[in-house]
């Protein structure tokens, strides 16, 4: 069977899929492996905490493979100035962001030859987005794990598809052919993938957060944050219970923030899937066993 090919400008993934920049998991090696396996590899600067490491998981990438890649930029780092120096610098052929908007950046993206692929939760900033020099958007439904926005994918991308006329990639519950097929049919050009990645063998997360997910049902997951309008979907467990029970009784914002701070890295380094963040979206239940990356990414697009 051969493949569709997503193409954004002159940049080519043999197989429609972008691998989801997720912070402290998506590295250099992983976003090679993934590369190779036919999709958009991408490495997550959401962790990295020094401009200069993200250089040397570019390198670590570009060792492994030849193929195309992104990195995914949070432009909430206070690192950001200087990563956007280095992915210029760097020629990374592709770059999506978050938490922020890249219009501050956009002209240096654009004298690099870099294609610009924001991820958006609303039509509206997809608009806006379009309007100030986007190649293309990702529109992350709600099912997702991490950050999320209100839309789901169902109702997300045909209202983004209609609002821009640039290419929509989406995000938010793909974990297998039937939903890569559904957001091909509301009109995207293909997905970004992230949690059904977490159950992969080249996966670089501490082995008790892929049993975790593994075990995990679809009403396993939770949101924390989002009273206080930083919603973020994670796996329940001791310490997201707790957020959400503190969050209720109107505890300090900066408390809160400091009772899951690490959390994340104790997670994904450390294993502890009592009071570590476990990031993971609503797909998490379609996840049985731990296969290799290509596999993974062969069955969402059966058929196809």
């Amino acid at each position: 069977m051969r493949l569709p090919e997503v193409r954004i400008g002159k940049k080519v993934a043999t197989i429609p899929i972008i691998q989801g920049g997720m912070a402290n998991i998506a590295t250099g090696e992983f976003a090679a492996v993934c590369s190779e396996a036919g999709a958009l590899g991408l490495i997550g600067s959401g962790g990295i905490r020094s401009a200069e490491e993200l250089r040397r998981q570019i390198h670590i990438l570009r060792e492994r493979t030849k193929k195309p890649f992104g990195v995914n930029l949070m432009l909430m780092n206070p690192e950001t100035e200087k990563m956007v120096d280095i992915v210029c610098e760097e020629k990374v052929p592709v770059v999506t962001t978050g938490a922020g908007n890249p219009g501050a950046y956009m002209e240096r993206f654009k004298a690099a030859g870099i294609l610009v692929i924001p991820v958006v939760a609303a039509p509206i900033l997809a608009k806006h987005l379009e309007r100030i020099g986007a190649d293309a958007v990702i529109a992350e439904g709600c099912e997702s794990g991490g950050h999320i926005g209100e839309m789901t994918t169902m109702t997300l991308i045909p209202q983004t598809v209609d609002a821009v006329d640039i290419p929509v990639i989406a995000a938010g519950g793909i974990a297998d052919h039937r939903q890569m097929q559904a957001v091909l049919t509301l009109g995207a050009c293909g997905a970004q993938i992230g949690t059904a990645l977490l159950a992969a063998e080249e996966c670089p997360i501490h082995e008790n957060y892929k049993e975790a997910v593994l075990k995990a049902q679809g009403s396993d997951t939770i949101v924390t944050g989002r009273i206080g309008g930083t919603p973020v979907r994670v796996l329940k467990n001791q310490m997201s219970r707790e957020y959400v029970k503190r969050e209720k009784a109107g505890e300090d914002r900066m408390e809160l923030e400091k009772f899951t701070l690490g959390s994340l890295r104790r997670a994904v380094f450390e294993g502890d899937t009592k009071n570590g963040s476990l990031m993971a979206g609503q797909s998490c239940g379609q996840l049985k066993e731990i296969r290799p990356v290509a596999e993974i990414l062969a069955e969402i697009c059966r058929g196809i």
